[in-house]
């Protein structure tokens, strides 16, 4: 991130209340939320709350503003600041090109970082740095002064060095390629953990559907992360994603953000890369025009930074703690000032018309990183959760203690929602819940108790977090078993193996495997072993599970770790299907179809496939007759490609754009036959 004034983003606005809301007498249609307890997602990581420092803030190094973070429940601090990283030189404190604010150097950063309770992510120089440089930070923070600092990254977007054309990242090596980055990655993570080998190093990737994800540059091998994963992937511990949206309704894409970058890991970075962890340490609504730190941005920060944790980020970090004055406006009611921070500067525009708040006023963003850190925490396990209004989102965690926390979200404006929850795998205690709020324009998150488990009433532009006991205690229960793993998986089937659960009160009887079905679980099948074949599976899918022990009485322990796994095409078939993206830019790709006939002669054919996410169409096509009806496409031969004999071949092609991760097809039906995809 360069320093923010310098950034422009295109925002999209939050969508009007619908008419779904009344249901014709002026009453508000409750809501349907959905909590399953026993599908379990990603546990809630130590780092998961973060936020960014920089060097040009000269209230980085304050005790208020320590104490401030500390109350916000950050627990991971960036330094020394976005772009500035690959100009600053921490042995001297400078930056050349950039302003540097007193009291800022990295022992003051790192005295607040302890006042503050936060872990410290450092990110070494590689645009005007050395590996030296780089080692000698590590031996000066973790031999000379103990801070054991654990997290280092090599580089800000250093994708943004001029390689793809913008050029805005410091960059003085003469080759700027992702290659010569990957080699330099070596370099440092060698250098480095040569003083301390228990730091963890990380490798700046492109966010999947985020300039520049999917080119490839002159004289390049592959793009950007292809080439950095399969030269550093054997020496990093962690890859950086950087995430400014640039709209409050991208939380969707999250999902398929992370599978898409865990599968490039998987790909490219060699043996042993399930240990590689992915860190957003860069995260902004980016949405100047529908509020950058008024409610709606609020809104849409705890709705992503709970997405993200879900989906196993180990932190999330803010940009940025203060960032200045920016375009003005009002949202919701409220001041808008364009300010990327969460806290005030106290800034004004240059003219003088307009002055932030006072310097470190909270804006609502900050609200936002307090609740999420209120309903997550350290340890407790996310569980799903799911509602029937598009305008409320639903978060919830399982707690070790046994009890449950929910965390509602209403994005409209002008609806309050009643919400009726139904709870899967756990039984709320009777009387009413602690109920955390923060509404449009508030200055504090309230603590009431009101209404019940099963009911509350949302207000328009509000948090809401519902704390809920067990109705009974529960003790002896079973442990959950352990991480699943999944093997043999073909198109209809897949053997899922796991860790034995450590019995309780009772010996474990048999265990469970349970399909995650949006909030829904639906049972795959059972055994008193600790491994299962599951048939009938759908080809080409995404199959997420977890396991449940159940012990002689019928207690049941926690979910497991989640397991995604994607079913295959048949081994063999009467049609085979070669798909490649052929060139991407960006939002669009050319999508090629070798499609051969190993059956018996045919006259006519038709080609059948489906986008898997609702951001993708068809732009065009050649060599067939292309349809497109929803997410449905079909290509029917032309006059000259309708005769296959058998083990002819032929090849179409067409146009895809996309708005959003791009999960390719897998599964093509040649006149209604599902063909093996190679």
């Amino acid at each position: 991130m360069r320093v923010a004034s310098a950034v422009v983003l295109v925002a999209a606005t939050l969508s009007a209340p619908t008419a779904y809301a009344d249901d014709g007498d002026g009453e508000v249609t409750p809501v349907a939320v959905t909590v399953n307890a026993r599908a379990a997602l990603s546990a809630v990581p130590e780092t998961g709350i973060g936020t960014n420092h920089a060097i040009w803030d000269g209230q980085l190094g304050t005790d208020d503003t320590a104490d401030l973070l500390k109350d916000a429940g950050v627990k991971l601090l960036r330094y020394p600041g976005g772009s500035y990283s690959d100009i600053y030189h921490w042995a001297d404190h400078t930056a050349p090109g950039g302003y540097v604010a007193p009291n800022t150097d990295f022992d003051t950063f790192m005295a607040g970082a302890r006042r503050t309770g936060a872990q410290a992510m450092v990110t070494a120089n590689y645009g005007t740095g050395t590996a030296e440089e780089a080692a000698g930070w590590v031996r000066y923070a973790n031999v000379t002064k103990g801070y054991g600092i654990k997290y280092w990254e090599i580089g800000n977007e250093n994708y943004g060095n001029g390689h793809y054309g913008a050029a805005w990242e410091a960059d003085d090596h003469a080759d700027k390629s992702p290659a010569e980055y990957a080699r330099h990655v070596v370099a440092y993570a060698d250098a480095m953990k040569a003083v301390d080998p228990t730091i963890k190093i990380g490798a700046v990737l492109t966010t999947p559907a985020n300039w520049p994800d999917g080119l490839v540059g002159g004289g390049d091998e592959g793009t950007w992360n292809k080439v950095v994963l399969s030269t550093a992937g054997p020496k990093i511990d962690f890859v950086i994603l950087h995430w400014y949206p640039g709209a409050l309704d991208k939380t969707a894409h999250i999902p398929d953000m992370i599978h898409l970058t865990r599968r490039q890991i998987a790909e490219y970075a060699g043996a042993g890369s399930d240990r590689i962890g992915i860190a957003m340490t860069e995260f902004n609504t980016g949405s100047n025009s529908s509020g950058t730190n008024t409610q709606p941005g609020a809104l849409a920060a705890a709705d992503s930074y709970a997405t993200l944790m879900a989906n196993g980020v180990f932190t999330v970090d803010w940009w940025n703690v203060r960032n200045g004055i920016g375009p003005v406006k009002e949202v919701e009611g409220h001041t808008d000032y364009g300010d990327f921070g969460l806290l005030s500067s106290g800034s004004c525009t240059s003219d003088g018309s307009v002055c932030e708040p006072a310097l470190n006023t909270p804006f609502a963003p900050y609200y936002a990183l307090q609740m999420v850190s209120k309903f997550a925490r350290p340890g407790d396990q996310f569980i799903r959760a799911a509602t029937d209004q598009a305008e409320v989102a639903a978060h919830a965690v399982r707690r070790p203690d046994g009890s449950l926390a929910v965390m509602l979200i209403n994005t409209s404006s002008g609806t309050s929602y009643p919400v009726e929850i139904d709870y899967s795998g756990f039984s709320p205690a009777a009387g009413a819940p602690t109920v955390l709020s923060h509404t449009n324009g508030a200055t504090a998150i309230t603590s009431s108790t009101t209404g019940s488990a099963s009911s509350q009433t949302l207000p328009p532009l509000s948090l809401t977090t519902i704390v809920l006991r067990p109705a009974t205690a529960q003790t002896g229960l079973p442990g959950a078993p352990g991480q699943p793993t999944a093997s043999n998986v073909t198109d209809k089937a897949a053997t899922i193996s796991w860790p034995a659960a450590t019995a309780g009160a009772r010996p474990i009887a048999k265990y469970e495997v349970h399909r995650q079905n949006g909030a829904i679980s639906e049972q795959l099948g059972e055994t008193s072993g600790r491994s299962l074949t599951v048939g009938n599976l759908r080809p080409g899918t995404r199959y997420t599970v977890n396991v449940i022990a159940r012990d002689a009485g019928g207690a049941v322990s926690w979910a497991s770790p989640p397991l995604t796994f994607t079913t295959g095409t048949p081994a063999s078939s009467a049609c085979t299907v070669r798909f490649t993206d052929q060139n991407d830019w960006g939002n669009g790709y050319v999508g090629g179809i070798d499609i051969t006939n190993n059956g018996a002669p045919i006259d006519g054919w038709t080609l059948n496939f489906s986008w898997p996410r609702p951001w993708q169409s068809l732009g065009s096509g050649w060599s067939a007759v292309w349809t497109e009806n929803g997410s449905d496409v079909k290509a029917v031969n032309d006059s000259g490609n309708g005769k296959l004999d058998t083990g002819a071949s032929t090849t179409i092609g067409f146009v895809g754009n996309y708005s959003g991760p791009n999960v390719l097809p897998t599964v093509f039906t040649l006149n209604g036959t599902v063909c093996k995809t190679l």
